[in-house]
């Protein structure tokens, strides 16, 4: 409630600047609204903006169940918490900050009214936030565009993405789901184009880890859709694989630039990027096992790759005993794969030699 009282103000406080008033004597160039005035617009924008995402992403960390998916019955807690909040809004208003008296308060109130500082239960409300929160990321990217301000203009497009991601967890329909992912990897996928990795080498890893996980999200997706239907046609199939193809090729680059110059893996991954580079090698695992062929031989190189993968995760574990806490669940699938694999293997060798 406080952050919006201040974003409120902000907003009010800043439409009373402006253009100084203009003279017979000021110059066109004077008489122009100053750099520092749009950039203080852009600004608050992205305060704005955080505010939405931190919200609607708290109300995902709240109702989301183990493997990220929305838990009705977390969901169902939450709305008959909200009757208490509701009745407490009083108690908390008069314990909050408050700025301005008379004409100046009414302002600030009348831009509160509009916005929820509660987090919101489901996609009608996640909604509201998400269109105020993409108002303020064209309004920042006025701005704070690409010539010029690269490191800012990229975090108002992650944040874009970022709104998106959180929307589609509220989001029931699976075909708008996808069309949500799809928007992000659209606005991701230009910035690797323009950006030097040698300058910008760690933003250019979030992008690539965040456009794989984007075609990652879509394929699984597609897969459920896929499962929901008796005979999925050839398009389909078609469809998941390149999803599966494209997933692989943007975790592959984000574990290539882990790579010293010799293009040789690190032995020992750095803190920073060691979560990252754990869940990027299991997905590369997963996203082979899911690929989807009618040829034995390549379902077997496929399988042979995955296995190599999650090998890795259960062996770097082993020796570097710190990274289990980093990668928990994963390890303990990857143990189980490492165990289930070559069974299927042998399995599928065998009916090959068979045919």
């Amino acid at each position: 409630m406080e952050a919006r009282h201040c974003l409120s103000a902000a907003n009010v406080i800043f439409g009373q600047t402006g253009k100084n008033p203009t003279t017979e004597d000021t110059t066109e160039a004077e008489g122009d609204v100053p750099e520092l005035h749009h950039q203080r617009k852009g600004e608050i924008a992205r305060c704005w903006i955080k505010y939405c995402l931190t919200l609607m992403q708290n109300a995902q960390q709240s109702m989301q169940d183990n493997i990220g998916e929305l838990d009705l019955d977390k969901q169902s807690e939450l709305r008959a918490l909200r009757k208490k909040e509701l009745d407490e809004e009083e108690n908390v208003r008069k314990k909050a900050v408050q700025f301005g008296t008379g004409e100046l308060c009414d302002a600030i109130s009348a831009v509160e009214e509009k916005v929820s500082y509660l987090r919101p239960l489901d996609f009608e409300e996640a909604r509201e936030l998400f269109l105020l929160g993409q108002h303020y990321v064209f309004e920042a990217k006025e701005f704070f565009q690409i010539d010029g301000y690269v490191t800012d203009h990229i975090e108002v497009v992650q944040d874009h993405s970022a709104l998106f991601k959180v929307l589609a967890f509220f989001e029931t329909d699976m075909e708008r789901r996808c069309k949500m992912h799809k928007r992000r990897i659209a606005m991701l996928e230009p910035l690797i184009v323009d950006l030097n990795p040698q300058y910008y080498l760690l933003v250019n890893r979030q992008i690539q880890f965040e456009i794989a996980h984007a075609y990652y999200d879509m394929m699984d997706l597609k897969v459920a859709i896929a499962d929901k239907l008796r005979d999925p046609d050839s398009h389909i199939v078609k469809k998941i694989n390149n999803l599966n193809k494209s997933a692989l090729k943007y975790y592959q680059l984000f574990l290539d630039s882990l790579r010293d110059p010799n293009k040789v893996f690190p032995e020992h991954i750095g803190e920073d990027v060691l979560r990252p580079a754990m869940l990027a090698k299991f997905r590369v695992a997963r996203l082979y096992g899911k690929i989807i062929t009618s040829d034995p031989k390549k379902e077997l190189e496929n399988l042979a790759t995955s296995l190599e993968h999650y090998k890795f995760i259960v062996d770097y574990c082993e020796k570097h005993p710190e990274a289990v806490q980093e990668i928990e669940i994963e390890l303990e699938l990857s143990k189980e794969m490492v165990s289930l694999l070559p069974t299927k293997m042998e399995r599928l060798r065998t009916k090959m030699a068979l045919t």
